[in-house]
């Protein structure tokens, strides 16, 4: 990749699934950023259990009326068109340069929820006023409350609809691939609006000490008692994502989360974890639907969103989908996805005899073994 080439400014016709994007994007991008956004954690094993997709079959039905079929969504007093979203996804001026405004632009075009990351390269406002559609806020602790606060009060003045907090990376997990490749963000690039707060990194510790342990940087990572305060004094409804565990779903509950997301952060964070398809079941019966669950990971096909809301989810979130056909076309090429998938869905939807997202229950899915 020595010398990428610029967005398409047509989709190919070739493009009809949504990993016919990961070739065009890679031609696209630095050797840095295909690292950082390919790229996950260790051997990356976890990366490509998620790829590998749905693992459950689909179980036909026929003949069912599907004169009223629609894949409305209702979540937190909205409607929204279809049950999938645009998971946050830091430093989106890495895969194209308008980044952000490009992929919110997209989403809006489909009336998908853009969730933007708490470390986008674009401002919170600038992203709401270049693309109206609806937005949620990624969110990671900050110790420093009066400059959360001030970020608070912006994303309610920008019209953010719900707070995202990611629960699942007190420290980054092992990047192997961004470390062979030397990954750092170019200047122009930057988490704009984290500008002037008080940030708390890993420590640079000396030979024979604790890389982690011992150093108090784990003190000023939120617990439960903190995040159950942040949830009560917050503006918005807060979910909270990358929960893996019954128990922490439960817990989750109990602070008065106003969702949760099943995620293991796109297989960034710790390459001995489960999927997602592993545990949402688990987590479903856990939270038996006292609050909404949103799932992210792996998702590549309408059929694996069916399969998710068949296992429990309300709703669904994709990535690396969309930030490749970012890189490949812009705001057209996320456009181009979501369409992509809501057409699958529709299918996957029609042909196990579905009219409404409350019609798909587990027993539209194959038991497996």
């Amino acid at each position: 990749m020595t010398t990428m080439l610029p967005p398409l400014t047509s989709i190919p016709a070739e493009i009809v699934a949504v990993q016919d994007y990961v070739p065009y994007a890679y031609e696209r991008m630095s050797t840095q950023a295909w690292a950082y956004f390919s790229g996950g954690a260790a051997d990356e094993q976890l990366i490509r259990r998620n790829e590998a997709g749905s693992p459950y079959r689909i179980w036909p039905r026929v003949l069912n009326d599907l004169s009223h079929a629609s894949t409305q969504l209702h979540l937190l007093g909205q409607t929204y068109a279809f049950p999938i979203f645009l998971a946050p996804v830091a430093y989106q001026k890495l895969a194209h340069a308008e980044g952000e405004l490009a992929a919110a632009l997209g989403a809006a075009a489909m009336q998908t929820p853009f969730v933007i990351s708490m470390q986008a390269s674009q401002t919170i406002e600038a992203i709401a006023q270049h693309a109206p559609g609806p937005q949620w806020l990624q969110w990671y602790w900050q110790p420093d409350e009066a400059a959360t606060e001030l970020l608070l009060q912006r994303a309610v003045a920008a019209g953010v609809q719900a707070i995202v907090l990611t629960v699942d990376a007190p420290v980054n997990g092992i990047r192997n691939t961004e470390q062979r490749a030397q990954f750092a963000l170019p200047d122009q690039v930057a988490a704009v609006n984290l500008k002037g707060m008080q940030i708390i990194t890993p420590p640079v510790v000396g030979a024979g000490q604790s890389p982690l342990f011992g150093t108090g940087y784990l003190a000023t990572r939120p617990t439960w008692h903190e995040v159950a305060h942040f949830i009560k004094q917050s503006p918005l409804p807060v979910f909270l994502k990358g929960i893996l565990h019954p128990l922490d779903a439960e817990q989750a509950v109990q602070v008065g989360a106003a969702g949760i997301v099943v995620s293991n952060h796109g297989g960034r964070v710790l390459d001995a974890a489960p999927t997602a398809w592993e545990v949402l079941p688990l987590i479903a019966q856990a939270v038996d639907q006292r609050i909404p669950i949103l799932m992210d990971g792996g998702i590549r096909r309408g059929t694996d969103v069916f399969a998710a809301l068949a296992l429990g989810a309300q709703a669904v979130l994709i990535g690396r989908p969309y930030v490749y056909a970012l890189a490949a076309a812009g705001a057209a090429g996320v456009a181009h996805v979501l369409h992509i998938l809501r057409a699958e869905f529709e299918v996957a939807m029609a042909l196990a005899g579905c009219a409404q997202l409350a019609d798909i229950k587990r027993s539209n899915l194959m038991p497996m073994d």
